[in-house]
């Protein structure tokens, strides 16, 4: 099948998972075209199989803010047309799902008629979506989608709450490419952050305020009162300067890496023994995983769809959004102690298994299947 996926092609969840899925997809022997304003991230390489299409959005002296949905939705059109697109998947509603409502318009404008796939991933929806602003169009874009995904049951359950949603969400979770975290690295050179006897504690995110990034540093701060640890903080964003002045005014600095953004993060995750996920709201908490598929135990907030990944006592503990206090007892309670650190460490591993892609893709591909099947029975 060809397949046309539409994604932010930045650091953030959505992008990961729509560039792994287009990657695995391609594996399996799919033609797939990503239709972003820049090529993602984690898609270093192009093939037969694997397209990118740039979004350029020309500059025009009467527009305050450039037209990013009208230009993404006509190369859409392009693409379509071009290379025999026979799918549209959009991750992210906002503005994707609206853009590709409207090149499917366009295109049954030319008797083209091609089903389109949205994936809600978090904040677009019970951050920017319900805005008052966008809740109108947001609602009207899911409910024009031939098939609506989310990756968590409780992202499922906050769409239906704040929205009025007439089409049936789908569930498909998150997934990890077990493939890729195979352990092998010969240069997992633990002693390049930290001291042989100091436990490696790290945060990978984007620094924003959901995140809450004083949270980390806070709990960091209690466990490195009770024995020798480093902390990796790994990405960029809006908190990072404030959390970079935490550190010193709590007199940790010395303990605490800021590495920025990163294209290796199995590499990092390779040498740590816990990660730290305090955030107000995730919709899955796809860092999570990666972590624990590279063998790092969670402490995380209760909050979203975190519970469905990070197990309480299994893989890890959850606690109340700000319990600070807590996440930290929780962490010295498993680092500690070798034991139970192993403990955790393991069962980390064989709960993100679960969410193997190659358990993950074929829900994708039955739900493609039965969308193209369907394209003229529902979609005009």
């Amino acid at each position: 099948m060809k397949i046309a996926i539409v994604c932010y092609p930045t650091f953030g969840g959505s992008g990961v998972v729509a560039t792994e899925l287009g990657i695995a997809l391609a594996n399996r022997g799919h033609e797939v075209h990503f239709v972003t304003y820049k090529q993602p991230v984690r898609l270093e390489l192009l093939s037969n199989r694997i397209h990118f299409h740039e979004v350029h959005v020309p500059e025009y002296p009467l527009f305050q803010y450039q037209p990013y949905e009208l230009a993404l939705s006509s190369k859409l059109v392009d693409t379509v047309k071009l290379y025999g697109i026979e799918l549209l998947h959009v991750h992210y509603a906002i503005p994707h799902a609206y853009a590709g409502y409207m090149a499917k318009q366009m295109l049954k404008e030319e008797g083209i008629y091609i089903p389109m796939i949205t994936t809600l991933h978090g904040t677009d929806i019970t951050l920017v979506g319900k805005h008052p602003f966008y809740k109108p169009a947001v609602t009207f874009s899911i409910n024009k989608s031939d098939v609506v995904t989310s990756v968590s049951e409780n992202l499922k359950q906050s769409t239906q709450d704040i929205f009025d949603i007439k089409k049936e969400i789908e569930v498909i979770p998150n997934f990890i490419d077990k493939r890729k975290y195979s352990s092998s690295f010969t240069d997992c050179q633990r002693s390049l952050m930290a001291n042989d006897d100091e436990r490696i504690v790290t945060h990978i995110s984007n620094f924003r305020k959901v995140k809450r990034i004083p949270d980390v540093i806070r709990i960091f701060e209690k466990i490195q009162k009770s024995i020798p640890a480093k902390l990796i903080m790994v990405g960029e964003g809006p908190e990072k300067e404030g959390a970079e002045l935490l550190c010193e005014q709590l007199g940790i600095s010395d303990k605490v890496i800021f590495l920025g953004n990163s294209n290796e993060i199995d590499r990092i995750l390779c040498f740590s023994d816990l990660f730290l996920l305090p955030s107000e709201s995730e919709s899955f908490g796809l860092a999570a995983l990666e972590a624990m598929i590279n063998k790092v135990a969670i402490i995380s907030s209760n909050t979203g769809g975190i519970p469905e990944v990070n197990k309480q006592g299994i893989t890890g503990y959850l606690s109340d959004v700000g319990n600070v206090d807590e996440m930290a007892q929780n962490a010295l309670s498993i680092l500690k102690d070798d034991t139970v650190l192993e403990r955790f460490k393991e069962r980390a591993v064989e709960t993100a298994l679960n969410f193997d892609i190659l358990n993950i893709l074929p829900l994708y591909e039955e739900v493609y299947e039965r969308a193209y099947r369907s394209r003229f029975k529902n979609s005009y």
